[in-house]
């Protein structure tokens, strides 16, 4: 098969959801981040069926879908997480998909952001964002780094001497975004950032994330508050049992009808 030929099959390729790879180009805006055919689990359990994503440098991504669709998997693929069963990641035009997670942290300068606290209580603010920084080249380098941090978000400046265990729940996850920042990623994984917060503290968390994003960062999350979720992101995908169902953009997905009776409420 010849180069134009390949291109031509991959482009019309359809994704097990009937979406097709020149769709996705479409709606992604580039392929700073590409998954194709990805294949994914734990062990010898499939999660992932054969996704295929697309997302350009600058743009956000919102994974929703019922539980068990396989929303985090697409996470722990791009960071390493899970088992590549088969397929492709690649971002910035390079492969990706054999890296461990640290070389993904240190080399891919991909930061990933768990579901779960993921703090430590204990240790001040301050110590927290200088953990953040182990895998820079040195102690210093860590603490510019953190006066960096301190500069951007004087939320966190005025506690860095308060025990992470005491600050409020939007403080707690402006303090795992920040620490995620150490590493200056150039692509962002959030996994449910607005669940166990407060309604009061939800708008701050995209707010936080919208700011990101419009520096340049490239940011795909998965959320259960699908409102709050594709009203941030430019581009949304539906996952169910493992494949793309629906993908359009947060705006028209927060329109459409069968996506508010299913995810929605409405």
């Amino acid at each position: 098969m010849n180069e134009n030929n390949k291109n031509t099959n991959d482009n019309n390729a359809v994704s097990a959801g009937g979406v097709s790879a020149e769709r996705l180009r479409e709606l992604g805006g580039g392929e700073f981040l590409r998954l194709r055919n990805l294949r994914a689990g734990y062990g010898k359990t499939e999660i992932l069926h054969g996704l295929d994503l697309f997302l350009g440098r600058g743009r956000s991504l919102c994974l929703i879908g019922p539980n068990g669709a396989g929303k985090s998997t697409v996470l722990h693929g791009i960071f390493g997480l899970a088992d590549r069963l088969g397929g492709e990641v690649s971002l910035d035009g390079g492969d990706i998909g054999g890296l461990s997670p640290e070389q993904k942290l240190r080399r891919a300068k991909i930061a990933y952001i768990l579901q779960d606290s993921s703090i430590f209580p204990e240790m001040t603010v301050e110590e927290n964002l200088i953990m953040g920084g182990y895998v820079l080249p040195g102690a210093e380098d860590a603490r510019e780094q953190t006066e960096r941090i301190f500069a951007k978000y004087g939320r966190l400046a005025a506690r860095r001497e308060k025990r992470a265990g005491t600050l409020s729940g939007g403080e707690r996850r402006l303090l795992e975004i920040s620490r995620a920042l150490m590493t200056d990623p150039v692509l962002l994984l959030v996994d449910e950032p607005s669940i166990g917060l407060e309604p009061r503290y939800i708008g701050m968390v995209f707010d936080i994330l919208a700011g990101l994003q419009s520096e340049g960062m490239t940011i795909v999350l998965v959320e259960q508050n699908a409102k709050k979720g594709l009203a941030f992101a430019d581009i949304g995908y539906v996952l169910v049992a493992g494949n793309l169902a629906m993908a359009d953009t947060g705006k028209n997905l927060l329109e459409n009808p069968e996506v508010g009776r299913l995810f929605l409420g409405g």
